[in-house]
């Protein structure tokens, strides 16, 4: 694996020099400030009457900006990944290389997975803020860290195959929106059917909302580890047979 390291800083710095990075970056950081904005001038304006719900909770699990950042983040940054050597044909040097299909991919998932960790890290200054005025529970927020990694990880996964699938960068973006926006909707079908049915079971089973709500409120439940753990694994694994593919013909 020592393959890996020259193939993840390459594409790491590969992403942070185009502007489109840049441009993600800022967008995000602006809707996540107006978002947060939003949410701690509302329980300061219902005072008393505010709900058990506190701000943390609020904003990582009760609102459809988070689930729209995602759904609007993950696809650019993920498109370019293999569609883009594929098309230039630089993928051809890249396998005839002496380095390994998992390698490969694992370098390329990890320099993507590394950016959208530092594009959350600025909001930890938010619970800072929160910290100054009212008390914080730290374990809760962790929890609710960790639900965003992995909700990101797994929806990462699943553009990383996309764009492993096809040439072109424009055709990953809309497969991998598709796959984001149609698992969001399986799970909002927990809220539209029937307790007990077979649909509540698997919607409630893929809900990103539910999960993200036990996860801001300091639960953090094996079964979603295992649903986002098959999440980043099974993706990563049909992208390791596929990059072997090209490289066997």
């Amino acid at each position: 694996m020592k393959s890996f390291w020259p193939i993840y800083k390459r594409e790491l710095f590969a992403f942070f020099v185009t502007p489109l990075a840049w441009v993600l970056i800022t967008v995000f950081l602006l809707v996540q400030g107006m978002h947060f904005f939003l949410l701690v001038e509302n329980f300061a304006n219902a005072g008393s009457a505010a709900s058990d719900q506190t701000p943390v909770q609020a904003f990582f699990g009760n609102t459809i900006l988070l689930y729209l950042v995602l759904f609007l983040l993950v696809p650019p940054m993920t498109m370019r990944l293999f569609a883009e050597e594929r098309h230039s044909g630089t993928i051809e040097s890249l396998m005839t290389a002496p380095v390994s299909s998992p390698a490969v991919v694992l370098a390329k998932y990890a320099s993507v997975l590394t950016a959208y960790g530092a594009m959350w890290a600025p909001t930890a200054l938010y619970l800072v803020i929160l910290q100054r005025s009212s008390d914080v529970d730290w374990g809760a927020a962790a929890s609710a860290y960790l639900g965003v990694f992995l909700v990101g990880a797994g929806y990462l996964a699943f553009g990383l195959l996309m764009s492993a699938l096809t040439s072109s960068q424009f055709l990953a973006l809309v497969l991998t929106a598709l796959v984001v926006l149609g698992l969001f909707i399986l799970g909002v079908g927990e809220f539209v059917t029937r307790d007990g049915t077979p649909m509540h079971t698997v919607a409630s089973y893929v809900s990103a909302w539910a999960h993200m709500n036990d996860f801001a409120s300091g639960i953090v439940d094996s079964r979603r580890l295992v649903f986002y753990g098959s999440c980043i694994v099974l993706p990563l694994f049909v992208t390791v047979r596929a990059v072997d593919a090209w490289r066997w013909g």
